[in-house]
């Protein structure tokens, strides 16, 4: 897919913060000369082709009182992955699961990444470890935060 200029604008202003007003997509109008009705249906058109999946609000977990995270790696037979994948994903904790190969120190091959406002980690843990068989994993929690950036493409 080829995108223009207008396009190419439309991204780079989606990439940033939108301003908290009642109309965030009339504000490309004064700044890119780029009219409200344009811009949605740019996206609307991107929605129903599938170049964007979905427009959603990003919350800074630390700001909303999720101190604790971490990335699980869990050593999961590789016929079992996708199984193993789902049921994991379903938990509400984790916000990314990923099969990987090649396989992390040769047998972890599935991460997670698990956000906790309160509770303990180790409890969540040793309930999903029971939930779907599995035993070996490794728990790499974060200590600081030394970047954390969406992906900007334009």
């Amino acid at each position: 897919m080829n995108l223009t200029d207008r396009e190419k604008k439309i991204i780079r202003f989606l990439q940033k913060d939108l301003p908290l007003v009642p109309r965030p997509f009339a504000a490309l109008e004064k700044t890119e000369g780029i009219p409200e009705d344009e811009v949605l249906s740019t996206l609307t058109h991107w929605l129903r082709e599938g170049v964007i999946r979905k427009l959603a609000a990003l919350i800074r977990h630390r700001e909303a009182g999720f101190t604790r995270n971490a990335m699980v790696a869990w050593a999961v037979p590789a016929e079992h992955c996708n199984e193993t994948g789902t049921r994991l994903a379903a938990y509400r904790e984790v916000t990314h699961c990923y099969q990987r190969e090649p396989a992390f120190q040769g047998k972890y091959n599935l991460f997670t990444m698990i956000h906790l406002k309160e509770g303990s980690m180790d409890t969540l843990l040793n309930d999903m470890s029971t939930a779907v068989s599995i035993s070996d994993y490794v728990v790499l929690e974060s200590l600081a935060e030394l970047k954390k950036t969406s992906m900007e493409y334009f």
